[in-house]
């Protein structure tokens, strides 16, 4: 078992170091985006299962997408990305199949990159470190999970979420994220997401399994000459310890509108500590010998 109040670096069991004797196997997301056909199935499902109010009815004007991104009111998002196929050296080029009634794709022609987002269930969750109600809390799976009826509307972990995910209400204040189907889960169900996905571009289980396939599928993908396919999310010792929910990416991470090198904003909490005991000892000592010198030099002069 590890530091209970450790804030970074590599943790392998997260729920139990968070107080849960005896947890399962940690669970997660694995979204392989080279198979989203943008269908939103994924963000219906989630709506109605948790009856998340509507919102996002009118399209931005710029793409398909009518959400625009992850919010109180939209735990998963299916981002529309429209992207130029570029010139054979270019390192974006996707090469599609050749049949008779589809030729392959040339440089110049279209191709979109849809992926469904999701809150990341971080292992050093930042928001859940900022909370001062225990509002979030780790569950035994690993998840992190906000309570809203618990939540005084702070708005703390909004800014110390490194993915930008967590958003508060505008009519209460609140603060709404994915739960991953906690109830779900413990009625021994999948999310509501992944059940609804029909390609299996969201997939769920055990999350040292997600990450054995994700792998498995990288290399499946890099042997069929997709060579600009990578894992993102998935490493134990990043920024974050790695997320519950990680992701295949046909492109570089900022094309998706993910950060490249997420770091939990709580890191340096306890160095951000130190110096400020130092300076106020140092600051202690200046007021010390500010009064202290004073009535030394006056006894000196009174002999």
């Amino acid at each position: 078992m590890t530091d209970r109040h450790l804030l970074s670096g590599t943790e392998p069991d997260p729920a139990r170091d968070a107080g849960h004797p005896a947890p399962p196997p940690r669970v997660g997301f694995f979204t392989d985006t080279s198979v989203c056909i943008g269908c939103k199935a994924c963000e219906v499902a989630c709506k109605e299962w948790n009856a998340i109010p509507e919102d996002g009815l009118s399209l931005t004007g710029m793409s398909y997408d009518n959400t625009q991104g992850l919010g109180a009111s939209t735990w998963r998002h299916v981002a529309f990305i429209e992207q130029q196929v570029p010139a054979p050296d270019g390192r974006t080029q996707l090469p599609l199949a050749e049949t008779e009634s589809a030729p392959a794709a040339e440089p110049g022609d279209m191709r979109w990159l849809m992926s469904s987002d999701v809150c990341k269930h971080c292992t050093h969750a930042a928001c859940l470190d900022v909370c001062p109600t225990g509002s979030l809390f780790r569950t035994e799976y690993g998840t992190v999970v906000v309570q809203e009826d618990i939540c005084n509307g702070c708005g703390y972990c909004v800014p110390a979420c490194p993915y930008g995910v967590i958003e508060q209400r505008q009519d209460d204040g609140r603060a709404f994220k994915c739960t991953m189907c906690y109830d779900r889960l413990g009625a021994g169900q999948e999310p509501a997401c992944a059940k609804a996905c029909p390609t299996e571009s969201i997939q769920f289980g055990p999350l040292d399994e997600l990450r054995e396939r994700a792998a498995l599928r990288v290399d499946e993908l890099h042997t069929a000459g997709v060579d600009g396919a990578r894992l993102y999310g998935h490493e134990p010792d990043d920024g974050v310890g790695g997320d519950g929910a990680f992701f295949l990416l046909l492109d570089e991470p900022e094309v998706y509108g993910l950060p490249p090198n997420p770091v939990v904003t709580t890191r340096d909490l306890p160095t951000m500590w130190k110096h400020a005991g130092a300076a106020a000892l140092s600051l202690a000592g200046v007021f010390a010998v500010s009064f202290a010198l004073p009535a030394v030099l006056r006894r000196k002069v009174t002999r």
